[in-house]
């Protein structure tokens, strides 16, 4: 199957191969985690994060794409925030309960003391 056909949204299964793809990632669960404490700019995430600018660009997009994350226009900029965010919450402290963290504190960065804090592999 090509990637064009898993995202057709008529394909059995599309929904929870997005939602997976978006979590497969790191560095996305670093930013989910902080999108579940409001909304913020691209320069609020690179800043809090240490990334550089494009790369949490990219990962927003992926985001966006699986439909984990929505925007809104702010002046010049964006504010991002989680589509979901009930329902990504409970998938986010399940994630947590795997890793070994508590998953209450977005800033405590417990995935990233586990997986290194650049998300890169």
């Amino acid at each position: 199957m090509t990637m064009i056909e898993s995202r057709n949204p008529a394909a059995p299964g599309a929904t929870a191969a997005a939602l997976f793809h978006g979590l497969a990632d790191p560095t996305r669960l670093l930013i989910l985690e902080h999108l579940r404490t409001g909304e913020h700019k691209v320069k609020e995430l690179t800043d809090h994060l240490g990334l550089a600018q494009s790369t949490v660009s990219a990962h927003l997009s992926c985001l966006r794409e699986c439909g984990l994350v929505s925007s809104r226009p702010a002046g010049r900029a964006s504010l991002y925030f989680l589509a979901d965010a009930e329902g990504l919450s409970a998938v986010l402290l399940a994630a947590a309960v795997l890793t070994g963290t508590d998953g209450t504190d977005a800033g405590s960065h417990g995935w990233s003391e586990r997986h290194g804090s650049d998300g890169e592999r």
